[in-house]
């Protein structure tokens, strides 16, 4: 549903929710490690979502990333729709260009209850909600 580009964008917003503080950046070479991203694709990621407000960039020896505001206040529709927009919660299941409700595909309403679901999903899960879960136990993060 989403692209490559979003993906390892949630994986890096995510990672650096988990590793930043106010104090405490996460530079380049270790989101990329360790999440195992193409570190050339990453940094132009992560200026994305840098240009989009949702990161903080510095440079120098203690530079690296960190979040542009605390991680609760971080919603997963606000990485993707700074990477991939927000037209895949519009855009047909198969591909067709005019299937909308008045012409609709033949999956068209049970696409749109699971993509309107996907899209509730992400507008409520906040990246703190996530690393919450990971700090708990109840999920992985790579």
């Amino acid at each position: 549903m989403f692209s490559a580009s979003c993906h390892y964008g949630l994986q890096a917003m995510f990672y650096i929710a988990s590793h930043s503080t106010e104090e405490t950046n996460v530079d380049l070479n270790t989101i990329a490690h360790e999440q195992d991203i193409p570190k050339h694709f990453l940094s132009k990621i992560l200026q994305l979502l840098v240009k989009n407000k949702l990161l903080i960039s510095m440079k120098g020896p203690n530079g690296g990333f960190r979040l542009s505001r605390p991680a609760d206040g971080i919603t997963l529709i606000e990485i993707v729709e700074a990477i991939d927009g927000l037209d895949i919660f519009e855009q047909c299941g198969i591909g067709f260009r005019e299937c909308d409700e008045n012409d609709p595909c033949p999956i068209h309403t049970d696409y749109k209850r699971i993509r309107d679901h996907v899209r509730y999903l992400f507008e409520t899960k906040t990246l703190e909600a996530l690393t919450k879960d990971v700090l708990a136990g109840i999920s992985l993060q790579k």
